[in-house]
């Protein structure tokens, strides 16, 4: 998932400005996050892209880096 896409998608979910989100952006500290909105979060994440996260992977993302950093982890190679 690209930068702007998962932006608009926590934009979307969470009714932020999509211009306020940086890869610093701490969910819980910055944005609110509660665990409702979490489980929301990952589950929307996960079906935008077909990338399952374990519930002991969503317990060490923090901030929308750790989303693109796990993201970019464990998505299909590309040929």
């Amino acid at each position: 998932m690209e930068w702007n896409a998962l932006c608009a998608l926590i934009a979307e979910q969470l009714d932020v400005n999509a211009e306020d989100l940086t890869e610093d952006t701490d969910l819980i500290d910055d944005l609110g996050v509660d665990s409702m909105d979490a489980v929301e979060l990952i589950v929307a994440v996960e079906s935008a892209t077909d990338i399952r996260i374990p519930d002991d992977a969503a317990d060490h993302i923090r901030t929308l880096g750790d989303i693109i950093s796990y993201l970019a982890e464990h998505a299909e190679p590309e040929e």
